[in-house]
């Protein structure tokens, strides 16, 4: 068995598999270390929740049928405080139970059963996308928001709200095209999504609902029928 250095280990990514399931829970934590990644488990969210207290992770495996709390509620009571990716696994295969899971604030998703490899190369492809996309400017002002780039967070004078990981890359992509209309497909490109209109579209409803005074009304983040959308930003 090869040694791994210290060094080597802390480079590793870390992934948490939230899973009822012994057995899917040991496949594809014997699958990921395999594949270079360190992992940890928990049986449902609450031992999840409690693990998380404790140590740090890149991205969070979650199973949607879970006793108790559901992934999907897990994944929105997650959503307040972290920015941490979350890949669903669902044996659901409605497209409205994966929307569902997109608006709890999933990263992505994938339907049991699966192959482990398609399961390794969605880790892979979520992990790519954390570095933060476009040139858009450092600091800029949005409506009455200023954005944080070191924080993945909009700030006024009396508040501040935290972007997800998907909401930080739609931003940052469509404020380097400031004044653009850009399309459904090339934002899916930028921000490494699904280009499925729904799927943009959910993203873009759940920014709107954090940057605008009237998410029905938007001034900032705007729809040009036919081409995409188009935000506007003032840079500081």
């Amino acid at each position: 068995m090869k040694q791994v250095t210290q060094e080597k280990l802390v480079n590793l990514p870390h992934v948490l598999i939230v899973d009822d399931d012994d057995r899917i829970r040991e496949l594809v934590s014997r699958y990921l270390h395999e594949n270079g990644f360190i992992v940890s488990t928990a049986a449902d969210a609450q031992q999840a929740g409690a693990i998380l207290q404790r140590l740090e992770f890149d991205v969070l495996i979650v199973d949607i049928m879970m006793p108790g709390q559901s992934g999907l509620e897990f994944t929105k009571e997650l959503r307040v405080r972290s920015d941490i990716p979350v890949l669903l696994l669902t044996a659901l295969g409605e497209t409205d139970d994966r929307i569902a899971g997109l608006e709890m604030g999933a990263d992505d998703y994938l339907s049991k059963p699966f192959e482990p490899k398609e399961l390794v190369l969605r880790l892979q492809a979520i992990l790519r996308r954390r570095p933060r996309i476009q040139e858009a400017p450092d600091s800029f002002k949005v409506g009455r928001w200023t954005y944080d780039p070191d924080h993945n967070e909009l700030c006024d004078e009396d508040e501040t709200v935290r972007l997800t990981n998907v909401e930080d890359k739609l931003l940052c992509a469509l404020a380097g095209r400031t004044g653009v209309a850009v399309s459904r497909e090339e934002l899916a490109d930028m921000c490494g999504m699904e280009a499925g209109e729904r799927t943009i579209d959910v993203q873009v409803t759940r920014l709107r609902r954090k940057i605008e005074q009237d998410p029905k009304a938007p001034r900032c983040l705007q729809t040009v029928r036919g081409k995409g959308y188009l935000l506007r930003i003032e840079e500081l």
